[in-house]
């Protein structure tokens, strides 16, 4: 009668799942992380700026980007020179709205409203700045909620224009509309 030992080395019944792992592996794996996108090296590509992590790669691991790079240089884009300057940003075209600003009262449940402050954008305040000065000035909730809206929890028509006018001089009485109630 064999032993196991002798079963395990010369019988493949008795392998099991090690008689599949491929013999030129080692165990257990080295990973190399990238350190732009903190992902394995080999997902960089997949990731919203690969040029970053391409010439983070080419920097400190050669060897490693080497081996990821097949083919001809040419159908891959160069990796970008890192300065110390940020990007140009992008300027994209503003549309051309009226600066007017409409505030609206909304119904929600019974005698519950919500006011609702749209086109403070077009005078370049920033909405989540107004939105926190709302939530502080009227001791209640209020959310931006789509591209230049914002609305404030309860019925504050008749005191919002005022607050607008004194927080931000550049909105004139004349570019503020009350709406008054409406639907949603």
């Amino acid at each position: 009668m064999a032993t196991t030992e002798n079963m395990e080395s010369s019988s493949p019944e008795y392998r099991g799942d090690h008689g599949t792992a491929h013999s030129d592996s080692k165990y257990p794996n080295k990973v190399l992380y990238c350190g732009v996108c903190s992902l394995p090296t080999e997902y960089c590509e997949y990731m919203p700026e690969p040029a970053k992590c391409r010439h983070w790669l080419e920097k400190n691991f050669p060897d490693i980007f080497a081996r990821l790079t097949v083919g001809p240089q040419g159908n891959i884009p160069k990796p970008e020179v890192v300065t110390g300057e940020a990007p140009p940003a992008i300027k994209q075209k503003k549309k051309t709205v009226p600066q007017k600003v409409t505030i609206a009262k909304i119904p929600r449940a019974k005698k519950k409203y919500v006011t609702r402050v749209c086109g403070l954008a077009t005078f370049d305040i920033e909405l989540k700045d107004a939105q926190r000065f709302f939530a502080q000035k009227f001791s209640c909730g209020a959310s931006v909620t789509a591209e230049d809206e914002i609305i404030i929890q309860g019925d504050f028509t008749d005191d919002i224009i005022d607050v607008i006018q004194e927080k931000w001089p550049e909105v004139d009485d004349d570019s503020i509309e009350d709406l008054g109630e409406v639907k949603k």
